[in-house]
């Protein structure tokens, strides 16, 4: 068979400021379609606007644009659908367009459940398509460079933005409006892109893609999981709130080094009747332990993931086991 000239590249594309429309070229906050009264760019649009894409690569836009992005049904079936993409052998690779606020989320659960060496992106930009000062046109023009490119083979899925290549297991949004907002805090950057070559300079050591023990074929619902946030003055009510409400695990945003603080005596009491409850912190940074102050018997410790991605992972573990000693196997691994 004889080999493509230019790698083949599919584009998904969801709710996103990147293919957003402001009112004029100054517009940086207005974009939304309410506000603007302008539909989102389509991806056929926006590369009819970016022709430097075609010397990069054939980019086929997804017929099932936009996805949406508001439940964990959502993203079940986005892992779904890329996956089986991914597959493909007329596929090398695939860019996901998605707006900022919760793309490190999307980013780290296709990275636990896409099971494919293949250089998977995900991009974002904090500026509309139309803006004069956008960081939408390059961001996607080096996401669909580094999806690619052979070099991001095998190294899960990465954020693309401001010229940076994040994992997505590290990568958090750190700023509400300024570009430079994707960083990997205490792990920092894989490599960048830059205007002569993509450069790595580490890659991802956790589980991830094709080594994920992940199968959603397997799954027929994602198990609700709840985030509780300590803070001075919290109602210690809300951990068993929540699981009246449906929650199966509970993920602890905990103050310091991650403890859950007056949440604590009923955290104890829900990991007794089997609710799965792990430790995370509020800081941004660090480790949070399996030992000494905070943790109690039963309690799953999160490592350094941040509590939005802890509960991701929590529930997917919740998918295969819900045993206490089991999922902290799954949290030290990925």
């Amino acid at each position: 068979m004889q080999s493509r000239a230019l790698p083949r590249i599919h584009m998904l594309i969801g709710p996103a400021t990147l293919t957003s429309q402001g009112r004029d070229r100054m517009d940086l906050t207005h974009y939304s379609e309410k506000l603007s009264g302008k539909p989102r760019l389509t991806g056929q649009e926006m590369l009819a606007a970016l022709p430097e894409v075609r010397e990069l690569a054939e980019v086929v836009v997804d017929n099932q644009n936009p996805h949406e992005m508001n439940r964990l049904e959502d993203l079940r079936r986005l892992g779904l659908y890329v996956d089986a993409l991914m597959r493909r052998p007329d596929v090398d690779g695939v860019t996901w367009v998605q707006g900022t606020n919760s793309l490190e989320e999307t980013a780290f659960f296709l990275n636990l459940v896409v099971r494919s060496d293949k250089p998977l992106t995900a991009v974002g930009a904090q500026r509309p398509f139309t803006a004069i000062s956008t960081d939408a046109h390059l961001n996607l023009i080096n996401a669909i460079r580094v999806a690619a490119s052979p070099q991001a083979r095998g190294k899960g899925v990465l954020a693309v933005t401001n010229s940076e290549i994040n994992a997505a297991r590290d990568v958090t949004k750190s700023f509400t409006y300024q570009v430079q907002t994707f960083r990997s805090r205490d792990l920092g950057v894989l490599g960048y892109v830059d205007a002569d070559r993509i450069v790595f300079y580490r890659a991802p050591l956790r589980r991830h893609t094709l080594h994920s023990e992940f199968d959603l074929t397997q799954v027929e619902q994602m198990p609700p999981v709840e985030i509780l946030y300590v803070h001075a003055g919290a109602n210690a009510g809300m951990a068993r709130a929540a699981v009246q409400l449906g929650a199966k695990g509970l993920v602890v945003a905990g103050s310091g080094a991650g403890s859950p603080g007056p949440f604590r005596d009923e955290l104890v009491a829900l990991s007794a009747e089997g609710i799965r409850i792990v430790r995370s912190a509020r800081v941004g940074e660090g480790r949070v332990l399996g030992t000494g102050n905070g943790h109690e018997e039963g309690f799953i410790a999160a490592d350094n993931l941040i509590p939005q991605k802890a509960a991701l992972l929590l529930s997917l573990a919740l998918t295969r086991s819900s045993d206490p000693q089991e999922i902290q196997r799954i949290f030290d691994e990925y």
